[in-house]
């Protein structure tokens, strides 16, 4: 009599432990959808998050996808870090040291000749085999989609040149003259190189930086641009709307 009522007393254990570890997967896989459905609204809803601009997709496929975005956007920190670092210390030459660019480029040339020249004579003395260099050789059809593409961006800016003087757009030739006079301002406080070095750093810092933050950006940009377009219109009521040649292209 012990026997079975062992017997059935481990029975009735066994059958406890099964139904208390159903219920833990159960509960465990419901919580993990619950998990899986969070994680899937709140992609949702990052996703639909109205992006400065009006941009629907990623940054990344913005600049191009390619291995420019994968360097602008600092994928590879080593290589973009290094490319950062080689044209400060060109800048620093031009700006800093006063190098003139006909002799840097005289000096590199020497450098590398020389090095390359010395490394092929000794290679057959210390055992080892010479420098290899590659053939570089620019195929007629790269050469003439380079000359296409430059064509086109030529014809469209001297389009846009007869454009704003032409007189017909009083809008467009106030921008136009408002830029090139702050362009103006901007080159009489620094140097070519300066300012070149300068949009370089920006364009080549501020993509990553906007990725990072772009919630934040997007925000501070969406107030920016509605605090312009109201300053805007203050602007057309006031001023522009009394100009003849602009109100009667609005009547029109």
């Amino acid at each position: 009599m012990m026997s079975e009522s062992e017997e059935h007393g481990s029975l009735l254990e066994k059958i406890n432990e099964k139904i208390h570890e159903y219920k833990g997967s159960s509960s465990s896989s419901s919580s993990s959808s619950d998990s899986d459905d969070d994680k899937k609204h709140h992609h949702k809803s990052k996703s639909k998050k109205k992006r400065l601009f009006g941009r629907t997709n990623p940054l990344h496929h913005v600049l191009g996808g390619g291995k420019a975005a994968d360097l602008v956007l600092w994928r590879n920190k080593q290589t973009s870090g290094s490319i950062l670092a080689g044209v400060t210390v060109i800048w620093l030459l031009f700006e800093g040291i006063g190098y003139h660019l006909l002799t840097f480029f005289c000096h590199s040339l020497i450098v590398f000749l020389t090095v390359c020249f010395v490394w092929s004579n000794a290679a057959s003395f210390i055992n080892r085999s010479p420098p290899k260099f590659p053939d570089v050789i620019l195929s007629e059809v790269q050469c003439l989609k380079i000359a296409h593409l430059l064509r086109k961006e030529i014809n469209e800016a001297f389009l846009t040149l007869r454009h704003v003087a032409s007189g017909k757009d009083l809008k467009t030739y106030l921008l136009t003259i408002a830029g090139l006079w702050f362009v103006s301002i901007i080159g009489s406080c620094f140097s070519f190189l300066t300012l070149s070095y300068t949009i370089f750093l920006m364009a080549y810092t501020l993509p990553m930086l906007y990725e990072k933050y772009e919630d934040e950006v997007d925000v501070v940009g969406e107030k920016a641009l509605v605090e312009i377009k109201k300053q805007y219109a203050v602007l057309d009521h006031k001023l522009l709307s009394k100009i003849p040649m602009l109100s009667e292209k609005k009547h029109h």
